[in-house]
């Protein structure tokens, strides 16, 4: 049930993707600044229940970073709907984190409007930006989402890096995760790319009505998971989630961050098939 690493062309640049497990597809859709490593600590048991995809989208980890490249929230989602092309996934369930719950919202939005070759059966959103109204990014990502972020990027270490994730974090990670996390954002130029990610946070003001609504009519079932611990995306996202979307689940983790995957992996695992019991139920 191992996650063996896999590339896929696109573009011209090299796509990289860990894949494993058997049963119905499940994709795992990684976070800012970081990659689909963060899957690991839950890998093994999805892996006994689904066939796992775990694609770096481009400018993360150990996909390619290329200094021009149009880094909009719809090139991501453009990237995994290319996986489905080159893998033949016809239909999938997601498992989101941070940016990548935004690129969930987005595919559940060409969803909604007929546009994509695949089925989404359901997803699940772990903390991230869901609503920008209730969403509170840190200082040093909005001063590198800014007229200064490629010098602040350039000046941005590792040391920064783990003072960030202490800050956003309320437990530790498994052991080595930080290092290799820092590794993988650092590789091929990622630094000088972390500006141009970062538009997502504009974008998702300038496209709310669209992403959350993809929430209220996703058409298939959807539930969030929150470290109530996080100060950007905890207790307010959790919050909001109930007011409007009050049918849909929030499994609430008290004492856990922003990495709920890294920082409570049972957790999420037990959540997660709490999730997923309810609706064999229902059917």
């Amino acid at each position: 049930m191992s996650a063996h690493l896999h590339t896929l062309p696109y573009e011209g640049h090299a796509l990289r993707y860990r894949r494993g497990g058997q049963g119905p597809a499940l994709w795992l859709i990684h976070g800012f600044p970081t990659s689909g490593r963060d899957w690991l600590p839950l890998w093994p048991a999805l892996a006994a229940r689904h066939e796992l995809f775990a694609l770096d989208m481009l400018g993360f980890g150990a996909s390619d970073k290329p200094a021009s490249f149009d880094y909009r929230i719809a090139a991501s989602a453009d990237q995994w709907e290319a996986l489905a092309q080159a893998t033949g996934v016809r239909e999938v369930a997601l498992l989101a984190h941070d940016y990548g719950d935004t690129v969930a919202q987005e595919l559940l939005a060409r969803q909604r409007e007929g546009r994509l070759g695949f089925r989404i059966t359901s997803a699940v959103f772990l903390n991230g930006g869901l609503f920008p109204e209730a969403t509170r990014p840190l200082r040093l990502q909005r001063l590198l989402a800014g007229p200064l972020g490629p010098l602040l990027a350039r000046f941005t270490g590792e040391a920064r890096f783990r003072r960030s994730m202490a800050r956003i974090c309320a437990r530790p990670w498994p052991e080595g995760e930080l290092a290799a996390a820092w590794q993988g954002l650092a590789a091929n130029g990622g630094r000088r790319v972390m500006p141009r990610l970062l538009g997502y946070i504009a974008e998702r003001q300038r496209h709310r009505e669209r992403w959350v609504g993809a929430l209220q009519h996703a058409g298939v079932p959807i539930a969030h998971i929150n470290g109530l611990e996080d100060p950007i995306s905890g207790r307010g996202i959790a919050a909001r989630w109930r007011e409007l979307l009050p049918d849909a689940p929030v499994f609430e983790l008290p004492g856990v961050g922003h990495y709920p995957q890294l920082e409570a992996p049972a957790e999420v695992l037990a959540a997660y098939e709490g999730f997923t019991a309810g609706i064999s139920q229902s059917q």
